[in-house]
């Protein structure tokens, strides 16, 4: 079963490589970014959808990284705080000595 999981991953992992290689083998003309100020850029489409996409995703992970800092400071303080709670004698031993369950059940 592991095998054919692995051959599967490969499989998909070749057919998304020769579907993004095609696409680039047939998007070779010359394209024309035009920006303001009568600046332009000229390019091969496949090097300007390339570069849109990975802009796009570079401003989309710094958009989440306010939220990734505010989650990682709720965390340490969790952590923080979880450590700083005395442990009482009573969540001790039921730490120390979990209950048994039957297998049976």
């Amino acid at each position: 079963m592991n095998n054919l999981m692995w051959l599967l991953k490969w499989i998909l992992k070749a057919a998304i490589f020769f579907t993004l290689f095609a696409f680039a083998l047939n998007n070779q003309q010359d394209s024309t970014v035009h920006f303001f100020f009568g600046t332009q850029w000229r390019a091969p489409q496949v090097l300007v959808v390339l570069s849109a996409f990975s802009l796009g995703v570079a401003i989309g992970a710094l958009g989440m990284v306010p939220r990734w800092w505010k989650h990682r400071r709720a965390a340490t303080q969790a952590r923080q705080a979880a450590a700083a709670m005395p442990v009482s004698e009573s969540t001790a031993s039921a730490t120390a000595n979990p209950p048994t369950i039957p297998h049976g059940l």
